[in-house]
């Protein structure tokens, strides 16, 4: 698996078109001489978040990159270890059933920590330094960015979910808007998490190569690529810290469990606690990083 070729397509030189929009919310906001109003606050993050999804949709090459890999990724593993997959507790479900939501976390995962390289690109354009110095709201950067980023990696989730109604995981209107509160839920934290990494880092290259370090165990071990259940003592309690294992929970479930039932499981309402715990802090830190004296611009 190469995802290492992610990267490159997640970068790109904004344009002169991409930084209008932020300059009409510049103008909105110096209306507020503190640039602390709310409506400074959604100018900002609107705009910022708009520029990030322009961005993307301009370059279709980024969807079928992003997309494209794991799709294959899971059909050419689903029909290589189906016949030998038998994990007890899953009633005879095929790998490609089982590995789907892993795919999803895959795909979720990496397209939203990923989505975070573009701050890298803004600082060495030089964006990131005028929106810093501009009168406005800093957490309304964070609000843009991590909205922009988590609505490229949702939409190109939408496109890989297109794909479960053919191997039977079609799921009811109660499912689907469980599922979506889920993936939104889970992209927060994730590229809350990739902008708290990217604000620091000096070179997209060095970002990449450190995301990749952290999110693969993270996606591996969160029971995406193979059950729990069995494995060794010290590698499921490691499972068990890992967040995204908590996650991992709380996207199968739609497809699998009645979604009026789920509030009553324990382990569900384990999981969900502990997604939002780790979703506020990956945002908190971030708002946090960028509240510093230095803005980040030169750290």
């Amino acid at each position: 698996m190469t995802l290492a070729g992610q990267a490159p397509s997640q970068v790109s030189s904004p344009g002169a078109d991409d930084d209008a929009p932020l300059s009409r919310a510049d103008t909105n906001a110096d209306a507020d001489a503190d640039g602390t109003s709310g409506a400074s606050l959604w100018a900002v993050s609107t705009a910022l978040a708009r520029r990030e999804f322009t961005r993307f949709i301009r370059q279709p090459h980024r969807v079928i990159g992003s997309v494209g890999q794991p799709l294959i990724f899971w059909l050419l593993l689903g029909a290589g270890l189906t016949p030998s997959f038998d994990a007890p507790g899953l009633g005879g479900m095929t790998y490609l059933e089982y590995f789907y939501p892993g795919v999803l976390m895959m795909l979720i995962l990496f397209a939203s920590v990923f989505a975070s390289i573009t701050i890298i690109e803004d600082r060495d354009q030089g964006f990131l330094q005028g929106v810093l110095v501009a009168p406005v709201p800093r957490l309304g950067i964070v609000m843009g960015k991590v909205g922009g980023a988590s609505l490229v990696a949702l939409f190109q989730t939408a496109i890989l979910l297109l794909a479960a109604p053919f191997i039977g995981l079609g799921v009811g209107p109660g499912a689907a808007a469980l599922l979506a509160a889920t993936l939104v839920l889970i992209s927060l934290g994730f590229t809350g998490l990739g902008f708290l990494f990217a604000w620091g880092m000096k070179s997209t290259a060095g970002f990449h190569a450190i995301m990749m370090v952290i999110m693969m165990p993270m996606w591996v071990l969160s029971g995406a690529f193979f059950p729990a259940a069995g494995v060794p003592g010290w590698l499921h309690g490691i499972m068990l810290i890992n967040p995204v294992t908590h996650a991992m929970t709380l996207l199968r479930a739609p497809f699998y469990s009645d979604p009026v039932t789920l509030f009553g499981r324990t382990d569900y309402l384990i999981a969900l606690a502990v997604v939002v715990a780790w979703v506020v802090a990956c945002l908190a830190l971030a708002a946090a990083r960028v509240s510093k004296r230095d803005r980040g611009v030169t750290a």
